[in-house]
């Protein structure tokens, strides 16, 4: 029973922490969505909160349910991933980490130029394709699909704050 509480408590505790960025520059984007990710037989769909600064970046992925699955935070060059259970991995880059330890890929360095509409020429040239599929009234993207080698990844922002 003593671990199971422990257990909660940890998952709790992954799932609400927030570190300030030690961005000195204004924060672009602050979004809500959803994220779903097919890659071979396996399938993953949960929430995103996320917040984007020119050299950082925090998102947050929990399950439909509200529980905390994974914190990435990229400062920089570096990138830190913590898993719900605590443990942490670091990488150079988000891609490599986050199919290492979530099992696909997600580009977060340059989906933040994809997510605002902007073209990425850093993802196209590693063989990412985007295709937007809707818009909210102030142009901005709602609901996207990038494609990588067998992976496909849908991204549906609801709220910009």
């Amino acid at each position: 029973m003593k671990r199971l509480v422990w257990a909660a408590v940890l998952l709790i505790v992954a799932a609400c922490a927030q570190r300030e960025l030690k961005a000195p520059e204004q924060v672009e984007f602050d979004l809500l969505g959803r994220i779903a990710a097919r890659y071979g037989s396996e399938a993953f769909t949960g929430n995103v909160q996320w917040r984007h600064a020119g050299n950082g970046d925090e998102m947050l992925i929990t399950t439909p349910l509200g529980q905390g699955v994974a914190r990435i935070v990229r400062e920089g060059d570096a990138v830190h991933l913590t898993t719900a259970e605590g443990k942490e991995f670091r990488a150079p880059d988000s891609e490599s980490l986050t199919e290492r330890v979530l099992g696909f890929r997600l580009p977060l360095e340059g989906l933040a130029d994809w997510v605002q509409g902007r073209p990425s020429p850093a993802l196209e040239a590693r063989g990412w394709k985007i295709e937007y599929q809707g818009r909210d009234d102030r142009g901005r993207p709602t609901l996207m699909r990038l494609n990588y080698q067998g992976i496909e990844l849908r991204f549906a922002i609801s709220q910009w704050r």
